[in-house]
């Protein structure tokens, strides 16, 4: 018997085998899950229902990622899967899915809050570049030097983010759907979400948290 999305084959709540009154259709067929894993690029593509294509990514590295409260997407490296609600058996085979949360390089991001800020990331980078600045001063124009302290006065970022940058991963949550879409792309976790889910991580005994 192929996989089959229907429901007849099914008992009733009650336990009783329903009456057959067709045989299978076409449109109640599925195929097997595409188990996303973590390696160089691999896609597929699948003919599906009325002549449309599917992506179906077998090996995805990286992937869009946004950054909601510096509204900043960048590309970067998925380094591993850290938490999954439905299954841990797709942790420890760093199956990529919808709503899996991941580890990401967290360069890109580093890069483009200093490059817009003026400062780096955390704050002991930062003590460390105040004393890197009084032996060896950069030359930048006054409207330069004036736009970035403007940028600086609303440059706060999430403590518990702040801790991420200082081990250069963060954490993220997948948003699309590898097997469908071929890729992996998502957001970075932030506030109540973040603090959510390193209760989690924390309560399962911190595996593969770092």
């Amino acid at each position: 018997m192929g996989i089959s999305r229907d429901s007849r084959h099914k008992r009733a709540a009650t336990g009783a085998r329903r009456a057959y009154y067709r045989k299978k259709r076409q449109f109640e067929m599925a195929r097997q899950a595409s188990n996303t894993r973590i390696g160089p690029k691999r896609i597929h593509t699948v003919r599906v229902r009325g002549g449309n294509i599917k992506h179906r990514a077998l090996r995805l590295e990286s992937g869009n990622f946004a950054w909601g409260s510096e509204h900043l997407t960048a590309k970067t490296r998925i380094l591993g899967v850290v938490f999954n609600a439905s299954n841990n058996e797709l942790v420890r085979t760093n199956t990529l899915v919808k709503n899996a949360i991941i580890q990401v390089d967290a360069t890109p991001f580093r890069q483009a809050y200093e490059k817009h800020y003026g400062k780096p990331v955390t704050s002991k980078k930062r003590a460390a570049a105040a004393g890197a600045a009084e032996t060896e001063e950069v030359k930048k124009s006054s409207h330069v030097t004036r736009t970035l302290a403007e940028r600086q006065k609303d440059a706060k970022i999430d403590p518990l983010v702040e801790q991420q940058f200082g081990a250069g991963r963060l954490y993220a949550a997948i948003s699309s759907r590898p097997g469908q879409s071929g890729r992996a792309d998502g957001y970075i976790l932030e506030g109540a979400e973040l603090e959510h889910y390193l209760r989690r991580l924390r309560a399962k005994g911190g595996a593969k948290h770092g």
